[in-house]
C-alpha cells in the first residue's frame, strides 16, 4: 500500500475549473490493476455540493440549447480523452 502522505489529492471540478474541497476529508482511490492506492479523492462538504449544484443550474441552459448532434459530438470527444482501461 502507498504512503497516504505521498498520494495526489484529486480536487473537485466545479464551474469548469479545479476546486479544492472545503473539507479536509479524503478517500483513497484503489487501482486494482496495480493492486494499490494511487490517489486520494476529496470528499465534498455540503458547501461543495451547493456550489456544484449552483454551477450546474447556471450551465444547463447553454447545454440544453445545443443541438443533439453537438451534444453527441462533445460527449464522444470526452470519451476519447478518457484513458483506456489498460492505460490507467
Amino acid at each position: 500500500m502507498s504512503d497516504i502522505n505521498e498520494l495526489q489529492v484529486v480536487p473537485h471540478w466545479i464551474g469548469g475549473q479545479e476546486v479544492p474541497s472545503s473539507s479536509d476529508r479524503t478517500s483513497p482511490v484503489f487501482d486494482p490493476a496495480l493492486g494499490k492506492e494511487t490517489k486520494l479523492v476529496s470528499l465534498g462538504s455540503a458547501e461543495d455540493i451547493e456550489s456544484a449544484i449552483s454551477s450546474a443550474h447556471k450551465a444547463f441552459p447553454a447545454w440544453r440549447d445545443l443541438s443533439i448532434t453537438k451534444r453527441q459530438q462533445i460527449l464522444f470527444r470526452f470519451r476519447e480523452l478518457l484513458p483506456a482501461p489498460d492505460q490507467g
